[in-house]
Order: C-alpha cells, then sequence, then structure tokens
C-alpha cells in the first residue's frame, strides 16, 4: 500500500491556514486590541499555510512512482 499521509495533511493544513488568514485580513482591525494589537489570526495562517506547504512538497517530492 502507498499511502503518504503527508499529501492529505498537506493540503488539509494549507486550505485552513487560507482560511484563516483571509478572516485575518478581511476582519475588523478592532478586535485585536485585545492582543495588543497583533493580527493572530493572519501570522498564525501563514504559519499554517507554510506548514501545509511543506507538508505538501515533501509528500509529493516522494510520491510513489509507476513503475512500467
Amino acid at each position: 500500500m502507498n499511502l503518504d499521509i503527508r499529501l492529505p495533511i498537506g493540503f488539509m493544513f494549507t486550505l485552513f491556514g487560507v482560511i484563516l488568514a483571509a478572516y485575518g485580513l478581511l476582519s475588523n482591525p478592532q478586535i485585536y486590541d485585545r492582543s495588543l494589537g497583533i493580527n493572530v489570526n493572519l501570522e498564525w495562517g501563514i504559519a499554517l499555510i507554510l506548514f501545509g506547504a511543506a507538508m505538501f512538497i515533501l509528500g509529493w517530492r516522494r510520491a510513489p512512482r509507476q513503475q512500467r
């Protein structure tokens, strides 16, 4: 069985990161007053995108090749 769990994990984290980063970009800046003005959603969204992209790339590089 040639299942590499990094591909779906990479896709899932990248998707969640895009959603979280978009919310951070489009939300009202006043909600970040409690976090000292730091846009936590945007920063963690970017972190999730980077982690998801790394997992997806690592899984894609090691994907099993079709044998002839």
